[in-house]
């Protein structure tokens, strides 16, 4: 059940639609399924780069996101605001519930994680 939104969550919500989420320069690519895998660096430092190739480890993990988040990640390019992003999950998943608050969530983790930016 949806609890009723305040007069002034409402007004950030709907400034929040307005940005334009931007991914960070990270290498991804799309699978034969169609799914993005972004590969983040493990360190920036270039001591803990040295430190993965002296143990011999990759210095790099790949992120797999599902299909909700790979085509969030493709419009995540600066020219879709959160709103036309949301309006192109809703018209490829009609069936799915909440997607706003997925959306947001989604949205927050990735930029928590420094994966995109407003």
């Amino acid at each position: 059940m949806l609890k009723k939104q305040s007069k002034k969550e409402k007004i950030i919500i709907e400034e929040f639609l307005n940005f334009k989420p931007v991914r960070e320069n990270f290498e991804w690519f799309k699978t034969d399924e169609n799914l993005v895998r972004i590969v983040v660096p493990k360190f920036k430092s270039k001591l803990g780069k040295k430190f993965c190739k002296l143990l011999g480890k990759d210095d790099t993990f790949t992120a797999n996101l599902d299909e909700i988040g790979s085509l969030v990640w493709e419009n995540c390019d600066g020219k879709h605001t959160v709103k036309e992003i949301l309006e192109i999950l809703e018209k490829k998943f009609p069936k799915e519930e909440n997607m706003l608050n997925r959306l947001i969530l989604f949205l927050q983790q990735m930029r928590k994680l420094k994966y995109i930016n407003y």
